[in-house]
């Protein structure tokens, strides 16, 4: 068993190195996996310890008494604590132990070409690529790279993560949702063909997370520790990692202490533009998008029936006026609304008003999505090959997804769920192809809010520094 251990350690090593995993997440039969503890090879660690009265999750940090729940555990028979907040992650409790590889740093391969990408950045995409590929081999602990949306910011990662394989360096883009995973994991495994891709989210196939380049959810983080020397978190706006303490918590710990982070962002938070005007946060500001066009600017019509129409399920006339005399009806329609439920019910309504108007001819079709629906990876794609005209969604599809020609509606911009980001997120889904660069966007409200006013002037001060 010991030459086998030994001729294995450095595939251990890949395997299990810069994690914290329960003993049913390491896959390894149980003499080696003790021979391998005995040696010293895995370090035990408690789950959940007490400090100063209080409880603390060492996997996600949590600290929360409300936050910890008890439980019967019929193999010590006794009560003991575990965690809430990371539960979905797999369960740890007082009786359990998280390990954590300490038998040697693997050693990645150095990729001499390892980017296939065959586009071209633009002057300005090409000047944040390079202030990224600095960041990464002067080892910078934090940069932000904030960039309208639709600058590009994927491509302009490029160089950077070429720079980092070229250095057998090991690389995490991170994201706060599944489905933005979901859509660039295609677009790295083109862009770096002859490097192994894994892509980690909730559901996902993939689940050792043993490649040189993972993109991940930011939740997936909490089972790392010291994992990565390039770790990138697209979004680092977006829900819900600017509301979740412990998934900055997971992200700050997945890197090794030599390591770079890169923060990209389309609509940075209040903090990091304090952190930025103090001169605390490393950035490059990129204004234009990589067709050169501004951005559009949303308009903002009041619908004083807007309320009471929708929670009869029904359309305003006013919508209704304005879908008869869009600018170009050949574009697909996005629709943004607030909640799940408006999502499924204004879906028939909707339909029958597009039919009877005749701006939903035969062939086109009209669906929703929601983070609930099973079906909705089915219907981005279907939206995305035209073979859906008209799509309803909620706040999900507010931002990682590209679709060449759309015009984008919100109903009741007003909405709590509307923040200045979300706002300025949604208007980017539209004039984001060079062919369609000016798609339409209306914010449908009954009285307008800080946040809508804030998006729009937002909007319009990007173009002003983009020359528009």
């Amino acid at each position: 068993m010991s030459n086998e251990i030994t001729a294995t350690r450095d595939e251990y090593a890949k395997q299990y190195n810069g994690k914290l995993l329960l003993r049913n997440e390491i896959l390894l039969d149980n003499p080696v996996f003790q021979h391998l503890l005995a040696t010293k090879q895995f370090t035990p660690m408690k789950p959940i310890v007490r400090k100063s009265f209080r409880m603390h999750c060492n996997r996600c940090g949590n600290e929360k008494t409300t936050l910890f729940g008890k439980f019967p555990c019929n193999q010590c028979k006794s009560t003991h604590a575990y965690c809430r907040k990371c539960i979905e992650m797999g369960r740890v409790s007082e009786c359990e132990v998280l390990y954590q590889w300490s038998g040697g740093q693997p050693e990645w391969p150095k990729h001499e070409n390892p980017c296939t990408w065959e586009g071209e950045l633009t002057a300005v995409q090409q000047k944040a690529a390079d202030r990224i590929v600095t960041a990464i081999r002067m080892n910078e602990k934090e940069t932000l790279i904030w960039a309208v949306c639709g600058a590009g910011k994927t491509e302009m990662l490029f160089p950077g993560i070429t720079d980092a394989l070229r250095c057998g360096k090991r690389i995490c883009l991170a994201t706060p949702r599944a489905d933005v995973v979901k859509e660039l994991y295609p677009r790295l495994k083109r862009a770096f063909r002859t490097v192994p891709v894994q892509a980690l989210y909730g559901g996902s196939k993939e689940k050792a997370g043993t490649a040189q380049l993972i993109i991940a959810t930011t939740h997936q983080l909490l089972r790392y520790k010291e994992a990565f020397d390039v770790m990138i978190i697209d979004e680092i706006d977006a829900f819900p990692f600017h509301a979740d303490p412990s998934l900055p918590f997971a992200a700050n710990r997945a890197r090794k202490p030599e390591s770079t982070t890169i923060y990209l962002t389309a609509t940075p938070r209040n903090e990091q533009r304090k952190l930025i005007r103090r001169k605390q946060l490393p950035h490059i500001f990129v204004p234009l998008r990589f067709h050169g066009k501004p951005l559009p600017v949303p308009q903002a019509k009041m619908c004083y029936s807007l309320k009471r129409d929708l929670q009869k399920f029904t359309i305003p006339k006013s919508i209704i006026s304005w879908l008869k005399n869009r600018e170009n009806s050949n574009r697909q329609l996005l629709i943004f609304v607030p909640t799940i439920i408006l999502a499924e019910k204004l879906k028939r309504p909707l339909g029958l008003t597009l039919q009877q108007t005749g701006l939903l001819q035969s062939g086109k079709k009209l669906q929703s999505v929601h983070a609930q629906d099973p079906n909705r990876g089915e219907k981005v794609q279907d939206f995305r090959d035209r073979e859906i005209f008209v799509l309803i969604t909620t706040t999900i599809l507010e931002r990682g997804v590209t679709f060449p020609s759309v015009d984008v509606v919100i109903l009741d911009a007003g909405h709590d769920v509307f923040d200045e980001a979300a706002l300025v997120q949604i208007a980017g889904r539209a004039g984001r192809s060079p062919a369609d660069p000016t798609g339409e966007v209306i914010f449908f409200h009954q009285g307008r809010t800080e946040a809508m006013n804030e998006a729009i002037t937002s909007i319009k001060e990007m173009n002003k520094r983009g020359g528009f």
